[in-house]
């Protein structure tokens, strides 16, 4: 029986990849143990006890960026998250850590170093965060969803996705996503979304041009997020929805898509098929850009700035792409061309790899 730690948390970037790689483990591996390390204020504090696995919270203790009383704190907290990773794993036999990134990666990474424990990572960002930067340094098991992505000893795995998307055939499952979005089947599908939360420039643009893509002759399916302040344009063609629990129905309507470049979304329309413009998000590090650069090397997608992202460049630069179909069947070949579904498996190839045979 093989007890797998598995550290990430924060955001959804480093959680979904591994509740996708712990639920390939519980459907796969009946005798095994999945346990979870995580934070109480991250997203795995709602998301892994509702999918049924145990969560070992451990402080959440953040490298300081400057010298300050905070900073003189860090060390004797760091040192304690450490301890209390070790003691988990020496008291539950853990027989590998695999981290996904994120703040309590790290002194996970540690701890398994120290129990003399395998260390597994994934690297979902083509720019890599700090924590499995860190990481790397200990271990040579390292996969990223991403080609290229400079780490040390990186093996492309892609990037572990949820089941939904990985058994999707979008072929057979466009008529329940079209009846499902009450779609016209006559019309392909633009489906726009910034995430959960929105994106507010993204939202204005695509909708104060509703009227030339509508006229294009495409439907738009507009997920605007749950914090979004936007008008609907009230066209019969042009769809507005505060929120999609289906993103899977989404994706099987979608035709092309206009988004953010999370590791996430870009993965799962790659994996799809799926050609896109992509509006990186414009605060933090710039790993989005970096998402988006091996499928816009490929020929699959279309990348813009935030700032230059306005109704004049929909009306104009994208209503001129979407009435290009020869070039958009090229961007979808080259779409797939660098998309994988089979992510989890290879993840969990590298997983037992690690595992002392």
């Amino acid at each position: 029986m093989t007890t797998y730690l598995l550290a990430g948390g924060g955001t959804a970037g480093h959680v979904n990849p591994l509740l996708a790689v712990a639920d390939r483990i519980r459907s796969t591996e009946a005798d095994a143990t999945v346990l979870v390390l995580g934070t109480s204020e991250g997203l795995e504090a709602r998301l892994v006890p509702a999918r049924g696995y145990e969560l070992i919270v451990v402080p959440r203790v953040p490298f300081p960026r400057r010298p300050n009383r905070a900073a003189l704190r860090f060390l004797p907290r760091f040192g304690a998250a450490v301890r209390a990773v070790t003691d988990v794993i020496r008291l539950r036999h853990v027989d590998v850590v695999v981290g996904f990134g994120g703040y309590v990666s790290t002194p996970a990474y540690l701890a398994a170093r120290r129990a003399g424990v395998p260390i597994v990572i994934h690297e979902a960002n083509a720019k890599p965060g700090l924590a499995n930067k860190l990481g790397a340094r200990l271990t040579r098991h390292v996969g990223v969803a991403f080609a290229g992505t400079p780490i040390r000893h990186a093996r492309f795995v892609g990037m572990p996705l949820r089941p939904e998307i990985e058994e999707l055939h979008r072929s057979a499952a466009r008529p329940e996503a079209l009846a499902f979005f009450s779609l016209d089947p006559d019309r392909p599908v633009v489906l726009v979304t910034g995430g959960s939360l929105g994106a507010r420039r993204l939202n204005a643009s695509m909708v104060a041009a509703a009227d030339d893509l509508v006229a294009a002759g495409w439907q738009v399916l507009h997920i605007t997020g749950t914090t979004a302040e936007v008008v609907d344009p009230e066209l019969p063609d042009y769809h507005l929805v505060a929120y999609c629990d289906r993103m899977d129905l989404a994706l099987a309507a979608a035709d092309f898509a206009v988004t953010r470049a999370g590791a996430a979304t870009v993965s799962e329309l790659c994996a799809l098929g799926i050609p896109a413009v992509y509006v990186p998000y414009p605060v933090g590090n710039g790993e989005q850009r970096f998402n988006a650069s091996p499928v816009l090397a490929a020929g699959g997608g279309v990348l813009i700035a935030d700032s230059d992202f306005v109704p004049t460049w929909v009306q104009g630069e994208l209503v001129a792409l979407l009435g290009d179909r020869a070039r958009l069947a090229s961007m979808a070949r080259g779409a797939a061309s660098v998309g994988a579904l089979d992510g989890t498996a290879r993840m969990l190839d590298l997983i037992h790899g690690a595992l002392p045979s």
